[in-house]
């Protein structure tokens, strides 16, 4: 989009020259490319509030629309801003992702920035994100983000409210509305350590018998460090896809998935 991005400031600038005729002033070397890339600047700008402007309109109190065109939005900014922040992403396996069914994702959770890499590196499957309800009071703007992407909260420490919530997410998938995505471990990692899967998460992918796409993140903590300074590089790997169904245990499911996680982990870390 960026590439699309440069072209139509170069028509700006093209048809500029029209009333102003840039191009035959002495001065033209160096107007003509100010123009452009004033025009470029222009054009992210505009994006970046057109985005902003979608986010706080956000109504909670109503169901969300999850639209094309949000979607748009925030696939560019994430093209954009990662570059900017000197962040690199580094994604293997992504050609094992369903492109014609809805699908559950489960990753390991290392920063609250993990979301917005897994956006970037999966920008076309529809994913909606299960949150812990206790991003809207800390990060309320992206909150909002969330729920327009038809994001669900859950209460961890409410098995009743948790219930709730992946009884909805199995909807989303059963109605091929999104696919869905978690962090089955329930909680960040401080220590990077991968830690015990909540099992009953995975009821998401055996009620409404779809896949599940395992992957690995790692490198998300160092962007807060490394910003700006240096660059970071995050490695998103796509592991496997299981196979599900309503009779598969929960517990053999974790137990499979964590395995594989922490062996591709550690397989990460001794790149470093």
């Amino acid at each position: 989009m960026l590439k699309i991005y440069a072209v139509i400031a170069a028509v700006i600038t093209l048809l500029l020259d029209i009333p102003l005729e840039l191009f035959k002033q002495e001065y033209s070397w160096w107007l003509v490319p100010v123009v452009l890339i004033a025009s470029f600047v222009a054009l992210i700008i505009l994006h970046i509030a057109v985005l902003a402007i979608s986010i706080l309109t956000v109504n909670l109190n109503k169901p969300p629309r999850d639209t094309n065109f949000f979607r748009f939005l925030v696939k560019v900014f994430l093209q954009i801003a990662l570059p900017i922040l000197r962040v690199k992403v580094h994604v293997t396996g992504i050609d094992k992702i369903p492109e014609d069914e809805p699908f559950l994702l489960v990753c390991n959770h290392i920063h609250d920035l993990d979301p917005a890499i897994i956006y970037y590196a999966v920008p076309n499957s529809r994913l909606a994100f299960i949150a812990k309800r206790e991003v809207r009071d800390l990060y309320p703007f992206i909150y909002k983000a969330l729920h327009k992407l038809n994001g669900l909260p859950i209460d961890r420490e409410n098995n009743r409210e948790a219930a709730k919530t992946i009884i909805n997410a199995t909807k989303l998938i059963k109605e091929k509305t999104n696919s869905v995505a978690i962090f089955p471990e329930g909680y960040v990692s401080l220590s990077g350590e991968l830690l015990p899967i909540r099992n009953g998460a995975l009821k998401i992918a055996t009620k409404s018998q779809s896949k599940i796409v395992v992957c690995t993140l790692w490198g998300t903590k160092e962007i807060p460090k490394n910003l700006l300074r240096r660059k970071t590089d995050i490695y998103f790997d796509v592991l496997e896809i299981i196979e599900t169904s309503d009779n598969k245990h929960t517990v053999e499911l974790g137990d499979h998935i964590h395995e594989i996680m922490d062996v591709n982990l550690r397989k990460v870390k001794e790149k470093e």
